[in-house]
């Protein structure tokens, strides 16, 4: 096996590490799909792999930037702390090994809910606040995915044009 198409799964694979650590935020998925896009721009060492990097690679940043930026601007307009995103996040942790496969998101959704609960001292305003919290979060991954994705698609439409070019 040559060191392009050993290069070429290793990158698939992480664009799929990616991909799953964007949704399960246990990794930092589009610092891992961008790994792979730069070990493959490397190694094949052809315009195919530069411009899959250059465009792809601004896609990975600019999912996981404009993620962060629309998250947090709507937490902020909510008034919802990081103190709650804190316990959110332990929630998901705990969750994820006390409740197999869902547990991360039930975990979170939990975290957020107590956290809004002692803050606000109001079950209604903490429920209303958690769901904005969550929903913030979703909008931002589903951003972050789709960049994502159309990252791979560079990838693989690149990957196509290399090796049937070659």
């Amino acid at each position: 096996m040559t060191a392009d198409i050993i290069a070429t799964v290793v990158t698939v694979l992480l664009i799929a590490v990616g991909c799953v650590g964007i949704v399960f935020p246990v990794l930092p998925g589009s610092i891992v799909a961008l790994i792979g896009l730069v070990i493959w721009a490397f190694v094949v060492n052809a315009p195919e792999g530069w411009v899959v990097l250059a465009l792809g690679g601004t896609l990975l940043i600019a999912g996981m930037s404009s993620s962060l930026v629309l998250t947090g601007s709507r937490l902020r307009r909510r008034e919802i702390p990081n103190r709650t995103l804190l316990f959110g996040v332990v929630g998901a942790v705990v969750g994820m090994f006390v409740i197999p496969v869902v547990g991360l998101f039930v975990g979170f959704l939990v975290g957020l809910l107590l956290s809004e609960t002692v803050r606000n001292r109001n079950l209604n305003t903490a429920l209303a606040s958690s769901w904005a919290a969550a929903k913030a979060m979703g909008v931002g991954i589903l951003l972050e995915l789709t960049c994502a994705l159309l990252a791979s698609l560079t990838f693989i439409v690149g990957a196509i044009t290399y090796f049937l070019t070659a």
